[in-house]
């Protein structure tokens, strides 16, 4: 999921934003990324893919997805910027590392948890619950002003979490692990926006996205280094996977997302990121076997409505910390 607030350029040339389709068409193509690439995880968690040899866990394709990324991402930006691109103020160079690891690392790695543990529908449709949340803390700190919209985006999140999640169906059984996992993985990405505003009105948003992942694989170099890795004796095929996932799921759709920002305002590119979800239950559906019922197809659009609510209207942008 992209980050909808913390890396959408300050202005959008006038000249690009006369083809909004193919905007549209570039986001609907990171989206299809990050709905493969959740699938693609839920085969790995549930044996479909690569059964009978070592498990890859959340923690190994988080890792991965960021380790091999930050890599290719530091190749690219050497040969389009030079070194000098990499620059960057020790504050915000901290800043940078704590967004990494309590903002992507987390996001990562209890989504992965909750695609494990429970759905892919819930994991998504809970994370994509981050917009409502840094709405939410940012009206609370008076940074923007509590409207009745604002208050009925978290409402109706809240109301659609509950559908997603089968509250009110019967013989509800709640997955704790997966849906707590899932939420914690929306506060992380919510983290991850609020801090990431001020990054990016500083520098450029590839700077900026180079150095949160640097931060997040240095932390897991620390959690799970590398010999702890080569003990799991992954095959040739598994680690294929690994640097393939982590193409689909942050260097292309990240790419894709970029582009389309030229020619889309913010509210537009959000809602145009709302497809995400739908292509994660609908690739769920076919290639893992994953039902939803009706009302949790109703929490989703629910939270879908709730996030376009949140982002739609004036906003003013955080103030810089202290």
């Amino acid at each position: 999921m992209p980050s909808n607030s913390a890396e959408t350029p300050a202005a959008i040339p006038a000249t690009e934003q006369g083809h909004p389709w193919r905007g549209f068409f570039f986001i609907a193509t990171a989206t299809l990324c990050w709905g493969a690439a959740a699938t693609a995880g839920k085969a790995v968690f549930n044996g479909a893919l690569f059964a009978g040899r070592a498990a890859i866990s959340p923690v190994v394709l988080s890792q991965a997805r960021t380790s091999f990324a930050v890599l290719l991402l530091a190749v690219f930006l050497v040969l389009r910027y030079g070194r000098t691109f990499f620059r960057i103020p020790g504050r915000d160079l901290v800043l940078c590392v704590l967004v990494g690891v309590l903002g992507l690392t987390g996001s990562n790695y209890f989504y992965y948890l909750a695609i494990q543990h429970a759905t892919v529908a819930i994991a998504i449709t809970l994370q994509y619950t981050a917009p409502v949340w840094v709405l939410l803390w940012t009206s609370l700190r008076g940074h923007q002003a509590a409207t009745l919209r604002r208050a009925g985006a978290v409402a109706l999140a809240l109301a659609g979490i509950a559908l997603t999640i089968g509250l009110f169906q019967s013989g509800f059984r709640l997955n704790l692990l997966g849906t707590v996992a899932a939420l914690l993985a929306s506060f992380s990405f919510a983290l991850y926006n609020i801090a990431g505003q001020q990054l990016v009105s500083r520098h450029h948003p590839f700077r900026i996205m180079f150095f949160v992942l640097l931060g997040s694989a240095v932390f897991w170099l620390i959690v799970n280094p590398p010999w702890r890795l080569a003990a799991q004796h992954y095959s040739t095929g598994q680690w294929g996977f690994l640097f393939v996932f982590a193409c689909l799921s942050t260097l292309l759709p990240y790419f894709f997302f970029f582009s389309g920002l030229k020619y889309l305002d913010p509210t537009r590119a959000v809602i145009a990121s709302c497809l995400e979800p739908v292509f994660a239950v609908l690739f769920a559906a076919v290639f893992v076997g994953e039902g939803v019922r009706a009302l949790q197809v109703t929490g989703i659009v629910a939270v879908l409505a709730a996030t376009v609510m949140a982002q739609a209207g004036g906003t003013r942008p955080l103030p810089e910390a202290d």
